[in-house]
């Protein structure tokens, strides 16, 4: 959720947010009433019970001739108080769906949608080859790596096996990223991957984008689509220590999308699939911190994107394409010799305080006093990185050079040879 002091000191500026985002802005003004009535519905419900109580003590000092009209003035007062309690309720639960209802109010982002991105920077030069390079399903076919023919006969289209090397080098590909960040102070964590609806919720992924997530009905819960899910919920309801600076999870997990309405896009190989593995960052700091420590998270994403060896380019997501929860979320995108176009790889966003506020994650400040903290997420490494491992460093044999970081993780081997 929004600040709701920021709205009501300047609405302005969370209408232009909504137009940026291609938003509805009439949203802000729903917002505004429904915190006004509220606000009215709260004083009335509060005046008529510190009249009925000051009523009630009346009532013990009348005569006898007195108590009959003074308990009919009493009775009718209890029924207004239970009317504006009811109003209260109702006002509450409109004033949530009006606050539930507008995304967090952008930070430097570009307007626009999808395709409105600006290019930050570009690393490395996009490989040239003196053969026709294969694209990563081939490949991995070629090395025994991926067999996407069992995985839809297991489990249906876009789901896959990771075989041979293809496990071996995703294990080394997320281990090297659970190293780099606990060597960057982050804090190692398996989380669950089944999460109530409040935290889904807290996280602002049951909007929009519900019909993308995954939920078991029988037991309420949802599998989650990224770790963060469950890292955010992790702290909540809590007071947390920032004393001494940020607090960082790094979480391991299975991830699951149902991948609702991109039927037709990148059916063929591993680029958006059902499930796939990811290692993923996660912060909470103060407010004052969150902008540096964005930065610091896409300075972690571009270390490991450098160890793997691929060109990419990093990109300032517009408006339109950030999701509710993110004021602001940079792109590394990797370069895909078959495509010949850059893919995303890493994304890191920061949402400022709107899951916290959700969610009930708070710090003190210097005077003590209880604070909404913000939060930040960002990728390390994924299962698609795979893709850009591949085809990146092919060779004209099929066979394909490991980048020398992971090569630990697959025993020392310095190329993967075909099996085929």
């Amino acid at each position: 959720m929004i600040d709701l002091r920021i709205v009501r000191s300047d609405p302005e500026a969370v209408r232009a947010s909504q137009l940026a985002r291609g938003e509805d802005p009439s949203l802000v003004d729903r917002l505004l009433t429904a915190d006004a009535q509220r606000r009215a519905a709260v004083a009335s419900a509060d005046e008529l019970r510190a009249e009925q109580k000051s009523f009630g003590r009346t009532v013990g000092r009348a005569s006898p001739e007195e108590r009959p009209a003074l308990l009919a003035r009493g009775k009718e007062l209890a029924g207004l108080v239970k009317q504006a309690e009811a109003r209260e309720v109702s006002a509450e639960q409109e004033l949530r769906g009006a606050h539930l209802a507008v995304p967090n109010v952008i930070e430097g982002a570009p307007p626009g949608g999808e395709q409105d991105f600006v290019v930050l920077e570009e690393i490395g030069t996009p490989p040239t080859f003196d053969f026709t390079p294969r694209d990563h399903l081939e490949l991995g076919e070629l090395l025994g790596a991926i067999d996407m023919e069992r995985g839809a006969k297991v489990s249906g289209a876009r789901f896959y096996f990771l075989r041979g090397v293809g496990a071996q080098l995703q294990f080394a590909l997320l281990n090297l990223a659970m190293q780099t960040a606990i060597g960057n102070g982050f804090v190692p964590m398996v989380p669950p991957v089944l999460v109530k609806p409040e935290s889904m919720e807290g996280t602002g992924f049951l909007g929009a984008h519900a019909d993308e997530i995954y939920r078991l009905e029988a037991d309420d819960l949802y599998l989650v689509g990224t770790s963060e899910v469950p890292l955010a919920a992790y702290h909540s309801g809590e007071i947390i220590d920032l004393a001494g600076g940020p607090a960082r999870y790094v979480g391991w997990s299975s991830c699951f999308r149902r991948e609702a309405g991109s039927y037709g896009k990148d059916t063929r190989g591993i680029i958006r699939v059902h499930q796939f593995d990811k290692v993923e960052m996660f912060s909470y700091c103060r407010p004052e911190d969150a902008e540096a420590e964005h930065l610091r998270l896409r300075e972690f994403e571009q270390q490991m994107l450098a160890a793997i060896e691929v060109p990419y380019r990093v990109i300032d997501v517009a408006a339109g394409d950030l999701g509710s929860s993110a004021a602001r979320k940079y792109d590394c995108e990797a370069w895909v010799p078959s495509q010949q176009a850059y893919r995303e790889l890493t994304s890191t966003s920061n949402c400022t305080t709107f899951q916290a506020r959700r969610l009930g994650v708070r710090y003190r400040g210097e005077d003590g006093k209880p604070q909404t903290a913000a939060t930040l997420n960002g990728t390390l490494a994924t299962t698609r990185w795979l893709v850009a491992i591949l085809e990146n460093h092919q060779q004209a044999d099929g066979s394909v050079r490991v980048p020398e970081a992971l090569r630990p993780g697959l025993g020392g081997r310095e190329v993967l040879e075909p099996i085929r």
